[in-house]
């Protein structure tokens, strides 16, 4: 089961499922993920996880714009070159802004 987003202290005895590696662990042995970057504004949200050791392992860099560039380059939709060609391309217009 994939776990959403609960009030502080009642999920002690939540499992969650880590969309990384997807094994099923404790909440209080994962971590909370926001797709959009911003896991502090939590009204009427919902997180996916990460169990501990696959959250040590991703990238914690400032994602600002990244779901839409992807979204924008056809990520799933489109083969990987195709993809990559056009990421590639957004990606240089917006460091020349």
């Amino acid at each position: 089961m994939t776990g959403t987003s609960i009030p502080w202290g009642t999920d002690s005895d939540q499992r969650v499922t880590c969309i990384a590696c997807g094994e099923t662990v404790d909440r209080g042995d994962a971590r909370e993920y926001d797709k959009h970057g911003d896991r502090w504004s939590r009204e009427g949200k919902t997180f996916e996880y990460l169990c501990k050791p696959c959250d040590r392992d991703r990238c914690h860099q400032n994602r600002d714009g990244l779901e839409e560039t992807l979204v924008a380059a056809g990520a799933g939709r489109t083969d990987r070159e195709t993809f990559l060609e056009r990421y590639c391309e957004l990606t240089i217009d917006d460091d020349h802004d």
